[in-house]
């Protein structure tokens, strides 16, 4: 069987367009990626970004799930390191309660901490460390991005100040996803009093965890027995210690009984391979604008991508997400997205595009749901 593909929206505003539009552009797209095929449709969380109108995933989740029947819809992430475990809980039960079924509850650890290394333990024969950059069947691994920088950035600090109430600490993440699936679950106390919350106890949503590396996220998703999603898209470079890390923990559990993977790829997909690289031109500046800590500006035009100044140390910057980004024919881009699925072992891959026009986001979906439905 096909390995299936989902969708992640970050929800773009694309240079000289607005919010308004970048909502209606996402909703459409949702519809036709239920009528493609794709299995899921999430929606990734971002605050203080001028290119980008993804801050609330569960608003987002209500919108889509209204114009939208049959496909799965999650966040990917809800950030939990500025939330509360009820709340979360709350507000996805009020999804399930319209809309029941349908929903996936992504929890992805955030707050700028340090993450912890990946268990010592011996990789899988696919995982083996890669020589010269590249796994056994290809696929590049590349460098090791350092984020220090950018979460030691007065953005980051001011992101802290405006998310969290002030004098306010994060949860530890292990005891939130457990507090999580407590109140899920209906089987949460403390001090001798049970929680209930309605609606939220009993609904029926998968929780999945996302994770760029074998740390806590990889590790607290295989002791719980829960969906794993790693970000090749944001973290090419630790993609393989993030699945191994998962597996290495994974304990059966009543929901799965074997580990289960998605992997995330960026990827444009156009008619010919010189048109989609003229699509994606616009993705080098887009990064490094996130990385240097400015915000994602608006997704910038060919024209505008082709103006940008680039020096040595922006290039270093994006290096890593630019050479990772799988862009060409659907052959071409479905190819790459097999070897990505061969290399990490994925039962599921997640494909993100951004491109400045929507209706070129779109045939970039289309064409690439075509050819996979081939193989």
């Amino acid at each position: 069987m096909t390995t299936p593909l989902a969708v992640l929206d970050l929800v773009p505003i694309s240079s000289g367009s607005t919010a308004t539009q970048a909502l209606s552009n996402s909703i459409d797209l949702a519809q036709r990626a239920e009528a493609l095929g794709y299995v899921r449709y999430w929606f990734a969380e971002h605050h203080l970004n001028p290119g980008v109108a993804g801050t609330s995933p569960a608003v987002l989740l209500a919108l889509a799930a209204a114009e939208t029947s049959t496909i799965r819809l999650g966040s990917g992430a809800v950030q939990m390191g500025h939330r509360t475990a009820l709340a979360t809980v709350e507000e996805f039960g009020l999804l399930d309660a319209r809309y029941p079924g349908r929903f996936d509850l992504g929890l992805g650890r955030s707050g700028g901490k340090p993450g912890e290394p990946a268990p010592a333990t011996t990789p899988r024969a696919s995982q083996r460390t890669p020589c010269n950059g590249r796994t056994p069947n290809g696929l590049l691994i590349p460098a090791r991005f350092d984020p220090t920088p950018l979460l030691k950035s007065p953005r980051m600090a001011l992101h802290k100040a405006l998310l969290q109430l002030p004098g306010a600490q994060s949860q530890n993440y292990t005891e939130q996803v457990a507090d999580i699936l407590a109140l899920i679950a209906d089987t949460y106390s403390a001090d001798g009093q049970e929680a209930r919350v309605v609606p939220g106890g009993g609904a029926d949503l998968q929780v999945w965890i996302l994770g760029s590396s074998g740390g806590e996220s990889a590790a607290v998703a295989g002791r719980r027995g829960l969906r794993f999603a790693a970000n090749y898209h944001v973290a090419p470079a630790t993609v393989l210690e993030a699945t191994h890390g998962y597996r290495a923990a994974f304990r059966p559990s009543a929901e799965l009984d074997r580990p289960y993977v998605a992997v995330s790829a960026d990827v444009v997909v156009a008619e010919d391979e010189g048109t989609a690289r003229d699509l994606a031109a616009g993705y080098g500046p887009w990064v490094r604008s996130i990385r240097a800590a400015e915000g994602a500006i608006p997704f910038p035009t060919r024209d505008e991508a082709r103006a940008h100044c680039w020096t040595d140390a922006d290039r270093e910057l994006v290096a890593d997400r630019v050479e990772t980004q799988f862009v060409g024919t659907a052959v071409q881009v479905a190819d790459q997205l097999e070897r990505l699925r061969d290399a990490t072992e994925a039962d599921e891959l997640i494909v993100t595009t951004i491109t400045h026009d929507h209706q070129d986001r779109v045939r970039s979906y289309q064409l690439l749901a075509e050819e996979w439905a081939r193989r």
